[in-house]
């Protein structure tokens, strides 16, 4: 029963009249008519791989007063954002803008593109994501392409083009610029189709044998030719290919360009035979599409020669045969260590001087880099297990610490450098700022700790040190800091101090936000928060305004709190000196949400909220008696007290009941130790 549910199940989910769209096979005369109706079915390789990346939709926005353009087929619309880039939008539109110029055959087209960058800075995701791409725009009407199938020839009932080459290659080069005037008349200059290249080896055979056969006539010869759509595909090597270099000793340049079949030879008779060779190798199964050389700078010096002309003349030279031409986004990616080794040897120069190179960092803003880690430890994704509030992003704080480079701003911290970077403000510094302090980097994003690691770290930890199914902050930190003793990528005892250090920064930085979230926890009163802030807004207005202030309960005009108002400010460090200041500052933000129709709350300032918070936490915190649970004795009231704070946390901030218990008893125990900022 339940196997003929699911048969009924895809019955009616299969797309059959689809499948016959993209598996259509017509004459060489129905194509033309295609052609005629959609000439960008004859587009080039990287014309079809541009379009296929703007057809998924941009979005522009600006970031340090600097336009930047976010390009949605990055975020991995094909398999729920498994593959998605974060933080690299900048890296991405040099590369785009590369695919743009070449698909304008500005120059472009005749390099190799070189993804170069640190370790886990999601070069090979890049490549994957354009692979992925090309094959789903293959399979729409919008991406469609189309090669050529030999019929009725003399040896065979039928044959495919090995290479699944452009049908219009059939066109004789005497007669393309008569037959593409009429195609190329209403189309804009940098979409006209050019027809690029000649028949490849196996098929100039078929075609040569006959023109004999029909002696001579053209319109004879394509009646043996049969169209047919094309769709791209990894897996079945059809216009995507991966080439990934083995040892010195194995590497064959065969695997690029196809080899000769020793079986055939007997048969025809010649290892010149284009029906005695394979025409298999990466570049010739990717043309149409794309190949991609994993860790290209490992190849063999003899491989080079024929990289360097697959990209200059966009031709290869398969073993006894002529250059063959091939239409095909080359694309390559290395680490530093290897690209160094490019810059300082000089029989690479030729390879050098035809690439094109893209730097792909490291994420430098911290929100970005807690995304790449919540795309594989959130919630479902890890079951039977709870991670407590702020262990990701810990982990992502000290990710992105090591690989910034530490401030020439007298007075500003590396923290508040990566929190300038994300978008955070700090006085004294503007999106002007921001961008003169990333100016002044030289290596930031190329240097530190890889993604791969903290992912790694967070794997062990989940599986070995999550206390009863909960996994906090101290377990993660303590695993990063544990294996920094045995990372391979760590050349200095001098780097590893550096990263210990940020371990300790971060744990700092953990106090505070902990703090922070049990202080909110216990002044969750909003009606006590509210009057707090009204009362202060009121005592502010009158004293920035030179009047007094009605007393609510005797109806009596009174002075302006100045005791309560410093008991405020005071909380986030306003010294006497610029109270003024201060408050001034909060009327013009209150009266510009009023110009733009919103009402002021309590919260609407950050400032001033984290001051009311603190304020009210220091007037409610004696009567919580938070440090008793780090004694033997409490009694119920102030249990139940506790109990209810640790309610909140469980409801409002994402804590379960072990790590809410631990949160608390953690805070109290810098609140039992005198913390000088316990209460601030």
């Amino acid at each position: 029963m339940a196997t003929a549910n699911v048969v009924s199940l895809i019955r009616e989910m299969q797309d059959v009249h689809g499948f016959r769209e993209r598996h259509w096979e017509g004459s060489f005369e129905e194509y033309m008519d295609i052609v005629q109706r959609n000439p960008s079915v004859a587009r080039s390789a990287y014309q079809r791989l541009y379009d296929m990346i703007i057809s998924y939709g941009t979005e522009e926005y600006t970031r340090n007063r600097q336009s930047l353009i976010h390009y949605k087929f990055f975020d991995d619309p094909f398999d729920h954002g498994r593959d998605a880039i974060y933080g690299l939008d900048q890296a991405l539109f040099q590369l785009v803008q590369a695919f743009e110029s070449a698909a304008r055959r500005y120059g472009t087209e005749k390099r190799v593109l070189l993804l170069h960058g640190p370790v886990g800075s999601a070069k090979s995701t890049i490549v994957r994501l354009l692979k992925k791409g090309l094959e789903a725009y293959s399979a729409t009407e919008e991406g469609a392409l189309y090669t050529i199938r030999w019929v009725g020839i003399h040896d065979a009932e039928q044959m495919d083009c090995p290479m699944h080459e452009e049908p219009l290659h059939l066109i004789p080069l005497e007669f393309r610029s008569e037959a593409l005037a009429g195609l190329n008349e209403d189309l804009p200059p940098d979409r006209q189709l050019v027809i690029e290249g000649e028949l490849c080896p196996a098929c100039r055979f078929v075609y040569r044998q006959l023109m004999e056969q029909h002696g001579g006539d053209w319109t004879k010869v394509i009646e043996h030719v049969r169209v047919r759509r094309l769709m791209l595909s990894e897996k079945d090597r059809v216009g995507v290919g991966t080439f990934q270099p083995k040892d010195e000793k194995n590497q064959d340049s065969t695997e690029l360009t196809g080899d000769i079949n020793y079986r055939k030879i007997a048969e025809y008779g010649s290892d010149s035979d284009p029906r005695a060779f394979n025409f298999d190798g990466e570049l010739n199964i990717a043309n149409r599409g794309l190949v991609e050389f994993i860790e290209i700078l490992k190849l063999d010096v003899a491989f080079l020669y024929d990289l360097l002309t697959a990209s200059q003349e966009h031709k290869i030279k398969p073993k006894k045969f002529s250059q063959t031409d091939i239409d095909e986004v080359i694309i390559g990616h290395t680490n530093e260590p290897e690209y160094r080794k490019l810059l300082s040897n000089e029989y690479m120069e030729a390879l050098r001087d035809r690439t094109v190179k893209i730097d792909i960092p490291y994420v430098t803003r911290y929100a970005d880099e807690i995304k790449i880690y919540e795309r594989d430890f959130k919630d479902g994704r890890v079951i039977g297990q709870h991670i407590a509030p702020h262990t990701i992003e810990m982990a992502a704080l000290w990710a992105v610490l090591t690989r910034m480079e530490e401030p020439k701003h007298a007075g500003l911290t590396l923290l508040q450098k990566l929190k300038l970077y994300d978008g955070k403000s700090l006085p004294g510094f503007t999106e002007d700022s921001v961008r003169e302090l990333q100016d002044e980097t030289d290596r930031e994003g190329l240097e530190g700790i890889s993604p791969r690691y903290i992912q790694d770290k967070l794997s062990n930890a989940l599986v070995g040190d999550a206390i009863d199914g909960c996994l906090n902050p101290f377990l993660v930190m303590r695993e990063l800091e544990a294996g920094l003793k045995h990372h391979s990528l760590i050349t200095s005892e001098e780097q590893r101090t550096r990263f210990r250090e940020l371990l300790a920064v971060v744990r700092e930085e953990y106090d505070e936000i902990v703090k922070t979230e049990v202080q909110r926890a216990i002044t969750a009163d909003e009606a006590a928060i509210s009057r707090l802030s009204a009362n202060y807004i009121d005592n502010v207005k009158a004293y920035t305004q030179h009047e007094k202030v009605r007393n609510r309960y005797t109806g009596e005009d009174e002075e302006p709190d100045e005791r309560l108002m410093r008991s405020i400010e005071e909380k986030i460090d306003i010294p006497g000196s610029r109270k003024d200041d201060f408050r001034r500052e909060i009327m013009n933000y209150i009266a510009a949400l009023s110009l733009d129709g919103r009402a002021f709350r309590w919260d609407s300032n950050e400032r001033l909220r984290k001051a009311l918070e603190l304020k009210l936490f220091e007037d409610q915190k004696d009567s919580i008696k938070l440090t008793s649970l780090v004694s033997s004795v409490m009694d119920q009231e102030t249990q139940e007290k506790i109990d209810i704070v640790k309610t909140r946390l469980v409801n409002s901030y994402g804590y379960c009941d072990i790590c809410a218990t631990d949160v608390l008893n953690y805070v109290a125990s810098i609140f039992a130790r005198g913390d000088p900022k316990g209460g601030s």
